[in-house]
């Protein structure tokens, strides 16, 4: 199971982080400032952690230095003031590999926690995944259909990947946006709409055959057993 690390001080704020990241079915501990959190990831590693650079006595930028000074590259999700554009900088240059500006909602904060693992940890998920009549090589972004290969541009591949990795799910179109899409995009839910109806006619949807199902007003969902190839 994945295991996150939550730095934050503030109490209600902690909790919440804790128990929608456990809901989303991480192993998760947290704790209050920078000494405990090195001590806590020195004696269990984590697979990620939530930091929070103001923090009482030890803050986010010193645990990040030292976790890369010691040559650790676990990755970092940094939680920032709003407005703080110079500490995002300078935590970016210390090496964390995304950030987050408070207030946030704890949908965006879950989507970068899923792409941040994604990129770091890419060999965890099957290469190659089969679904009814499909075929998905997910490092090259190709798909097949009965074997006839699906000419799918990079976002609607994107879209596909992220239903596929949750077959009998239904994705809202807002969880859809923030994973498909760059955090300085702008794009709406109708832009998702256009996307998904455009992947169906790709697919080759019928009444017979729906890949991707419309769950009324709430998002999307695959439709078909997902299972790795070979």
């Amino acid at each position: 199971m994945t295991r996150i690390l939550v730095v934050e001080d503030e109490p209600t704020l902690r909790q919440l982080l804790v128990e929608n990241l456990v809901y989303e079915g991480y192993q998760v501990e947290a704790v209050s400032d920078g000494s405990p959190a090195l001590a806590a990831h020195e004696g269990k590693r984590c697979d990620l952690i939530v930091l929070d650079l103001m923090l009482p006595t030890m803050d986010g930028f010193q645990v990040l230095k030292l976790l890369r000074e010691r040559r650790d590259a676990v990755p970092v999700l940094m939680l920032t003031a709003r407005g703080a554009e110079l500490d995002r900088v300078q935590g970016l240059s210390l090496g964390a590999d995304d950030y987050l500006v408070k207030p946030f909602s704890i949908l965006e904060l879950v989507a970068r926690i899923k792409a941040i693992l994604r990129r770091t940890r890419p060999l965890e998920r099957p290469l190659v995944l089969r679904s009814g009549p499909f075929r998905f090589d997910l490092p090259q972004l190709l798909a097949w259909k009965e074997e006839k290969p699906l000419d799918l541009t990079p976002r609607e591949f994107r879209i596909l990947e992220i239903l596929i990795h949750h077959p009998g799910r239904t994705l809202s179109r807002q969880e859809l946006l923030l994973q498909a899409w760059e955090s300085d995009a702008r794009p709406t839910a109708r832009t998702v709409d256009v996307h998904v109806a455009k992947l169906r006619k790709k697919l080759g949807e019928d009444d017979d055959h729906i890949w991707i199902a419309t769950v009324g007003g709430e998002g999307y969902r695959w439709t078909t057993h997902v299972e790795p190839e070979g």
